[in-house]
C-alpha cells in the first residue's frame, strides 16, 4: 500500500478514486508516567514517554486507515493528513485521513 501526502504519485496514474479513508486512536499514559512527565517539565527537555505514546498512536491510526483502504480494494492512499487533539489531561487523539485510490496497471 502506497501512502503519500501529495495528490498524485510520481510515475503512477490513478485509475479510480474510491473515497475517504481514516483511522484514529486515543492514547493515554498511566499515572506514574504522567507524574514523571510533569516533573520533567520543570527542568525542560523532551517528554520521551509522550513522544513514544504519540508515535505509537500515529502508527496505530495509520494501520487502521490502511486496513480500511484495503477493504475498499485500494492500491494507495493519497493526500494523507494527520491531526491531533487533546481529549483530556494526558490523553490525545490522533486522526489520519486520505483518499483511497486504485492505480492503473
Amino acid at each position: 500500500m502506497l501512502i503519500v501526502n501529495t495528490e498524485s504519485i510520481h510515475g503512477k496514474q490513478i485509475s479510480e478514486v474510491l473515497g475517504l479513508v481514516e483511522g484514529s486512536t486515543v492514547q493515554s499514559k498511566h499515572l506514574g508516567k504522567d507524574i514523571a512527565a510533569g516533573l520533567k517539565t520543570l527542568v525542560g527537555g523532551e517528554l520521551k514517554g509522550y513522544s513514544d505514546m504519540l508515535n505509537d498512536a500515529r502508527k496505530m491510526a495509520t494501520e487502521r486507515m490502511v486496513e480500511e483502504a484495503q477493504r475498499m480494494g485500494a492500491d494507495a492512499v493519497v493526500n494523507v493528513r494527520y491531526s491531533s487533539s487533546a481529549i483530556m489531561q494526558g490523553a490525545a487523539e490522533i486522526l489520519v485521513y486520505g483518499t483511497a485510490v486504485r492505480l492503473a496497471k
